[in-house]
């Protein structure tokens, strides 16, 4: 599904990256590091995402959503926003701390996710689109600054991805 999906708004090969790194998520990361969910209808999967562990010097406890993907023909009635909310209601019940996730403001702001300037929270790489970085506290508002640079588990932990 990743595969069609961003192949359908980014080209063939932004599909097969991300198809990849789906893929490489569900087979490489240690379960305790890695929360995935689905949107099913009729028994097929109209929508999946991931959260990996974001790892930081100190002890916070912190996640990243990446990638996202719903299917094309079902863009626009919500499904990735009530995915996104239920995630995010998981991993507060398990005392995640801190949500991060790198992508569209004008999508992500819809489920609580804010521009995060890297004085407060870095990037594991350079970004390409520095306001893409976004997050939010599970546990207060504003996010306390956090100092080092983080890193990801091994599938996400690339920079062809930032």
């Amino acid at each position: 599904m990743f595969v069609k999906v961003f192949s359908d708004s980014g080209g063939e090969s932004e599909g097969i990256l991300v198809g990849n790194l789906a893929h490489a998520l569900m087979t490489e990361t240690d379960e305790q590091d890695i929360y995935g969910f689905a949107a099913i209808e009729r028994q097929k999967i109209i929508g999946c995402m991931f959260f990996s562990r974001l790892f930081f010097e100190s002890d916070v406890c912190a996640f990243i959503l990446s990638p996202v993907a719903v299917h094309t023909d079902r863009h626009g009635k919500g499904i990735g926003r009530k995915l996104i909310q239920y995630g995010i209601q998981i991993l507060k019940s398990k005392r995640v701390e801190l949500i991060m996730t790198y992508g569209d403001i004008n999508f992500y702001s819809k489920v609580g996710f804010k521009p995060v300037s890297e004085d407060v929270v870095k990037a594991p790489f350079q970004l390409s689109r520095p306001e893409g970085w976004l997050g939010q506290s599970l546990i207060s508002d504003p996010i306390p600054p956090l100092t080092g640079r983080p890193f990801c588990v091994k599938a996400l932990n690339n920079p062809r991805y930032w």
